[in-house]
């Protein structure tokens, strides 16, 4: 059985979704259902640079290097094409 992860937008006029966890969340957010924008979805141009409160994993290196570039004193700064689903609250920069 499938476990499933809420993600929701605090600050935002959208609603949460709930998704089933360890999904890429580059491949279920739309901007129909969120605020997020994407834009090369691989971690390269920060198009997807959003504050992620709660269950995930550490950032991996190519990833911790462009937030040292793009948020560098932004403690839960994480490009969300990177992220994959867990029970967040995701909020733009």
């Amino acid at each position: 059985m499938a476990e499933f992860c809420n993600i929701s937008f605090p600050g935002s006029d959208f609603v949460p979704i709930t998704l089933e966890c360890h999904q890429s969340l580059s491949e279920h957010l739309t901007i129909q259902n969120s605020p997020v924008l994407f834009g090369c979805r691989t971690g390269i141009c920060g198009t997807c640079l959003v504050e992620v409160i709660g269950d995930i994993p550490p950032p991996k290196p190519d990833e911790q290097e462009m937030l040292e570039t793009l948020a560098a004193n932004h403690p839960h700064a994480r490009l969300a094409c990177q992220v994959n689903t867990g029970n967040v609250e995701i909020r733009k920069i």
